[in-house]
C-alpha cells in the first residue's frame, strides 16, 4: 500500500479531518491543542479505514488494504509506524489510553461491511454499531477527559444513537451501494420489501408502511440519545462538551429528518456548516 509523504504527519491528519465536512470536526475545533491533536489523528484513522469500505469497489482490494491496516496498527504499537495518520496518533496514544485494541475494533467493523449487507435482528446491528461507533466514542471520551467509569458507559451509547442517525439518514445512500442496514425482522413487522428501498422509487417508496418504519428507527436513537444523557455525571460534564456538541448536532439533523417525513431515499439530509459551528458554540457556553 502507498503511504502519502507530501505532509508532515500533523498537517496529513488535520486535512483529513477537516476535508471530511464531518461535524465532528466542529466539535473539535474547542478543544485545547494536546486533545485536539489526539482526536483529530484518532478520527483521520476512522476516516482512512471506512474510506476504503465506500471508495474501493473491488471486496478482495478492500480486504487486502484493511488486512494493511491492521498490521500497520499492530507495528505501530510495536514502535514502527510508517502511515502519517499513525505518526500523529502514536506520540499521544499512552496519555490518552489508546490502545491497539480500539484501533481493531474499528477495522474489524469496516470488515463487516465488506462481507455483510443485511442484518437479522438489532441486536445484530448492535454488534455492528459497537464496532464502528460505540468504541469510537469510548476512544473520545478518554481524549476529552473523564474521571467515572459512567462516561465511557453514556460515550458508548452516545457513538451508538448517532450511527443510527447515521443509518436513517443513509437509507438511501447505502441502498445504491446493495446494502440495507434497516434490520430485516423490523422490514418484515412494518411490512416494507427490501426491493422497495433498492429501487429507491416514488411513489411507493415513500409508503406509509416505510414512514412508520422510520418512525421506529428514529424512536429508537431518541431513546438511546436519552439514557446517554443519563448516564453522563456532572462531574465529567465540562470535559465531555465536545460529545455533547456533536450529539446536539446528530439530534438536530435527526430531527429535521423527521420534519421532511424521512425524505431519505432521494436525497441526502445535512445541516449547514454555519449551522452546525452555531450548535456546536452554543453547547460551548451552556455545556448542555
Amino acid at each position: 500500500m502507498t503511504v502519502p509523504t507530501a505532509h508532515t504527519p500533523a498537517q496529513y491528519v488535520q486535512e483529513k479531518a477537516a476535508g471530511s465536512g464531518s461535524s465532528f470536526y466542529y466539535a473539535f475545533m474547542f478543544l485545547p491543542p494536546p486533545r485536539r491533536a489526539a482526536i483529530t489523528a484518532f478520527y483521520a484513522f476512522c476516516r482512512e479505514v471506512d474510506d476504503v469500505v465506500d471508495e474501493v469497489h473491488d471486496p478482495h482490494v478492500a480486504r487486502t488494504k484493511l488486512a494493511w491496516w491492521r498490521n500497520e496498527v499492530a507495528q505501530a504499537f510495536a514502535g514502527q509506524p510508517t502511515h502519517p495518520v499513525m505518526q500523529a496518533l502514536m506520540p499521544l496514544a499512552a496519555d490518552f489510553a489508546i490502545e491497539m485494541r480500539h484501533l481493531h475494533a474499528v477495522i474489524e467493523g469496516c470488515e463487516m461491511d465488506l462481507s455483510q449487507n443485511r442484518y437479522l435482528d438489532f441486536p445484530a446491528l448492535a454488534q455492528y454499531c459497537h464496532l464502528v461507533a460505540g468504541i469510537v466514542g469510548e476512544v473520545a471520551c478518554n481524549i476529552f477527559g473523564r474521571t467515572q467509569d459512567s462516561t465511557v458507559a453514556y460515550a458508548h451509547k452516545l457513538g451508538q444513537a448517532m450511527q443510527l442517525t447515521n443509518i436513517i439518514r443513509d437509507v438511501g445512500e447505502d441502498a445504491r451501494r446493495g446494502r440495507i442496514y434497516l434490520p430485516i425482522n423490523e422490514l418484515q413487522q412494518f411490512d416494507v420489501k427490501a426491493h422497495e428501498l433498492l429501487k429507491r422509487e416514488a411513489p411507493w417508496g415513500y409508503s406509509d408502511r416505510f414512514q412508520a418504519l422510520m418512525r421506529f428507527q428514529a424512536e429508537r436513537a431518541h431513546q438511546l440519545y436519552d439514557e446517554a444523557m443519563g448516564l453522563l455525571p456532572d462531574a465529567d460534564r465540562p470535559a465531555q462538551k465536545p460529545g455533547l456538541m456533536m450529539a446536539n448536532i446528530y439530534r438536530t439533523l435527526l430531527r429535521e429528518i423527521e420534519k421532511s417525513q424521512f425524505q431519505v431515499l432521494h436525497q441526502r439530509t445535512s445541516l449547514t456548516p454555519l449551522r452546525k459551528l452555531w450548535i456546536a458554540a452554543r453547547t460551548h457556553v451552556t455545556g448542555r
